[in-house]
């Protein structure tokens, strides 16, 4: 699964876009009030945030079309987690609107990509392979 890579918007790479949202979310994390709530969503979110990346490359480099999905599958649900973590932190008024709308909108493209992909992944397994002409 070598070439398994998805490109994003302008051929911009999956991995590089991941990787800027994990570091986007880390600033979030650190700006975080230090009450019992915000250290709470700090530490779910820092883990949920920096996950998608790895598990992303670790799917490029799967073994198999089924691990390949399995590990998009992984990097989904740490996104959607994320996901609900960024809305908490706009509903408890944490942080303002006008920070977490920018990281709301990347996060919920990312689930879109990495959601298209595994379906787009599922449908070629399905596929009949073709015998090959010699």
């Amino acid at each position: 699964m070598q070439n398994g890579a998805v490109k994003g918007r302008h051929g911009e790479d999956l991995e590089e876009r991941l990787l800027d949202f994990a570091a986007r979310a880390g600033k979030v994390v650190d700006a975080l009030p230090s009450t019992r709530l915000g250290r709470h969503i700090a530490s779910q979110l820092v883990r949920s945030g920096t996950s998608p990346a790895p598990n992303y490359s670790e799917a490029c480099a799967g073994e198999s079309i089924k691990d390949f999905i399995h590990k998009l599958g992984i990097a989904l649900k740490e996104l959607r987690e994320s996901r609900s973590w960024i809305k908490l932190i706009l509903k408890a008024d944490l942080l303002p609107e006008h920070r977490m709308s920018g990281l709301l909108d990347e996060v919920n493209q990312l689930c879109n990509i990495i959601g298209k992909s595994i379906v787009t992944a599922k449908v070629n397994q399905a596929r009949p392979t073709q015998p090959r002409e010699t």
